[in-house]
């Protein structure tokens, strides 16, 4: 399976190393994360648009190694927080605007399957989110 994929081998690489210690991976995701918002280039809306759609799939493909709902949400929520914090024309763009709306949408599906006091915390975070759209 290794042999193949970069895919397979970043999976089986979660797999092996990093599954038991489902703190440490979110860490090292919202690591990267920042990083890579703090590198985007902010000279058009294009370049903008380009770089968070790339930064999101890469988050996803995270998300989908773990398959765990409280990765997902805690992810999609700082990778919501990171976009605000460094794209600073996300209000002015439907699209990027957009991109946002529908992670808090999909946020707000997982978070159903979370514990009640998680749901509680997260929720609070999510509106946080709303409010500043």
């Amino acid at each position: 399976m290794a042999k193949f994929k970069k895919e397979s081998k970043e999976l089986l690489t979660y797999l092996l190393f990093e599954a038991s210690n489902e703190e440490a991976y979110r860490d090292t995701i919202k690591e990267e994360i920042e990083d890579r918002f703090i590198e985007i280039n902010n000279t058009s809306f294009y370049y903008n648009k380009k770089s968070v759609r790339k930064i999101l799939r890469d988050t996803k493909k995270y998300i989908r190694y773990s398959k765990n709902p409280e990765t997902n949400v805690d992810l999609l929520i700082y990778f919501c927080k990171q976009m605000m914090k460094h794209v600073p024309s996300y209000k002015r763009s439907s699209v990027l605007k957009g991109i946002i709306e529908r992670e808090v949408i999909s946020i707000k599906k997982t978070m159903v399957k979370l514990h009640e006091d998680l749901q509680y915390d997260y929720g609070l975070e999510v509106l946080n989110l709303e409010e500043k759209l």
